[in-house]
């Protein structure tokens, strides 16, 4: 229903201060992890109509929606934010510029990690 409130959330909010942040924690890492699970699961809420084009715009009430981003939107942003981590702490070991992911295949990544997170709880 509104599970990807919370990454979406998360993904502006990283957004926003991007550029505030050093460039070698590769935010835009993160960003893109973030941004390529709203930009999957945006879609899909709508296709199988928990999204609407008129308000309230969710299908669900409130009582449905602030437990589902609790239980389940929360852990979608802990999830590519400890990946993010991992690919961070690689990187910085290894201290090779020939170590830089794609930024595609790490959307990809971050929309496959969501889905395992919604699939799983």
């Amino acid at each position: 229903m509104a599970c990807f409130v919370a990454p979406l959330t998360a993904a502006i909010t990283v957004g926003s201060i991007k550029k505030r942040i050093s460039a070698k924690y590769h935010i835009e890492w993160l960003l893109a992890m973030l941004s390529g699970g709203v930009a999957w699961l945006v879609p899909e809420h709508i296709y199988h109509g928990e999204v609407v084009f008129y308000p309230p715009f969710f299908t669900a009430g409130i009582d449905k929606i602030i437990p589902e981003i609790l239980k389940i939107g929360i852990p979608m942003v802990l999830v590519p934010m400890l990946a993010w981590l991992v690919v961070l702490a690689i990187s910085n070991f290894f201290k090779s510029k020939k170590f830089q992911p794609s930024l595609p295949g790490l959307a990809l990544c971050g929309a496959v990690m969501m889905i395992l997170v919604d699939k799983l709880l």
